[in-house]
Parts: structure tokens; sequence; C-alpha cells
């Protein structure tokens, strides 16, 4: 594992730490959980762009008009 010197403002410090206590984690953990989610939301949206690049409008147009045209179930909707 490493360590890294990290500077924050006081007021980011402050939130952080009342947050940790109120997750019942420490500062460390905390940090260690909002850099992964970061990551993952990051990594998430460059897979997602890749895949929306291979898309093809004509192959999603024929699977939609494969889908019956007909009212959603009583319990199906909004």
């Amino acid at each position: 594992m490493s360590t890294i010197s990290l500077r924050l403002p006081n007021y980011l410090h402050k939130t952080i730490r009342a947050l940790a206590q109120e997750e019942k984690v420490s500062i460390n953990q905390f940090i260690i959980l909002a850099v992964a989610e970061k990551i993952s939301a990051l990594m998430t949206e460059g897979y997602l762009e890749k895949r929306a690049a291979r898309g093809d409008r004509a192959k999603f147009e024929a699977a939609m008009a494969k889908v019956p045209n007909v009212e959603p179930e009583e319990y199906d909707r909004l």
C-alpha cells in the first residue's frame, strides 16, 4: 500500500471528518472510497462512450421493430 501526502482546505477536511464520523469509518477509509467511486464513474463513462461509438442506428431500429406495439400490463404502468 502507498502513502500519499494530501493538502486539503480546512473546510473540506472538516466536512470529510464529519461525513466519515456519520458513516462510522476513518477519514482514510472515507477518502479511499471516494476516490474509488470517482475512478469507477470515470471508467464507466469511458466504457459507455466506446460502446456508443460502436452503436448502429439501423440495427437498433430493426430490433425495436420486433417489439410488439401493445399497451403495458397494469402492474407495469408508470
